[in-house]
């Protein structure tokens, strides 16, 4: 089972959906890796951090049961968005799968890339935006107005999409207010509002189980402020391939697409699993891509 851990600065910034994943974390046995081939990691431990995103609930509990398939244990760490890069650049953890590249976490790749090392992405085609309900009948931000709405619910302050929403709060001269909250916390307010058919503003991002499960669209924007066309990529801390050549070479190799990513999401949002349990049921049904992951040199 994998450990999870929860920063003294989550503590108070998740939702309490978020702090029931908290576990005690194991012990450390480091082994040696002098023979990739013949390397057994066996009981070492891998600390992967994420941000309290569902979308990054879903990867970092695949990979990290799938390295738990290869003989690690494995802690997982909810941080905040600059922790996450700061724990791995300065080498306190291994490593994260959530690195929304090139434009919502520019500042961080800035600041931080030179320290880690770019695995590249995980996965494509990853946009982030503001979502509106179909009802409303509205296509663009230039459409916005404190009129329309009063606020624009967002996440954590701080996240890249929330510095390009003040952005764009600016580029477009809207008089609305955008509110920090959580993913949670952000998802719990569009169904609120869509289920009493009430205008509602979100901060958005694809892949991600509401676009799924709601009639809702991104609203274009004309500015190009927001990034259409993303990626998350996989970054590592300095010296991990070679203390840890097995787990290295797995991250490196993980690679799925918005589809996959979206059915561990549902699981857990219409299903009422948890991230681990949706985790395992999506390894369960895509043995032959697991395999392709494991698949060491």
């Amino acid at each position: 089972m994998l450990n999870h851990h929860l920063s003294k600065t989550a503590i108070y910034s998740l939702s309490l959906s978020t702090v029931l994943f908290l576990s005690a974390c194991g012990g450390n046995d480091e082994g040696s890796a002098d023979d990739n081939n013949a390397y057994d990691p066996e009981g070492e431990e891998i600390e992967l951090t994420y941000v309290a995103w569902d979308s990054e609930l879903a990867s970092t509990n695949v990979i990290g049961l799938v390295l738990e398939e290869m003989g690690y244990n494995v802690q997982l760490t909810v941080v905040e968005q600059a922790p996450m890069w700061i724990s791995v650049a300065e080498g306190d953890a291994d490593g994260f799968v959530g690195a929304w590249l090139p434009s919502d976490m520019a500042s961080e790749y800035e600041q931080y890339g030179d320290d880690l090392v770019d695995l590249g992405p995980n996965l494509e085609g990853n946009r982030t935006g503001l979502a509106v309900p179909d009802y409303m009948n509205i296509e663009s931000i230039d459409d916005l107005s404190s009129d329309v709405v009063d606020e624009i619910i967002g996440i954590d302050a701080g996240a890249g999409i929330m510095l390009a929403t003040e952005d764009v709060i600016e580029a477009y001269d809207l008089d609305i207010n955008v509110v920090p909250s959580s993913d949670a916390a952000m998802t719990a307010a569009l169904d609120a509002a869509i289920a009493n058919e009430e205008p509602v503003v979100v901060t958005a991002w694809q892949p991600h189980w509401k676009f799924n499960s709601y009639d809702i669209h991104f609203l274009e924007d004309p500015q190009g402020i927001y990034a259409e066309e993303e990626e998350i990529r996989t970054m590592v801390r300095e010296g991990l391939e070679e203390d840890h050549p097995v787990a290295y070479q797995v991250l490196d190799n993980f690679y799925w697409d918005a589809e996959d990513m979206n059915a561990v999401m549902l699981d857990m949002a219409e299903n009422d699993l948890s991230a681990e349990e949706a985790a395992q049921a999506w390894i369960d049904e895509n043995q032959d891509r697991v395999e392709e992951w494991k698949d060491i040199d």
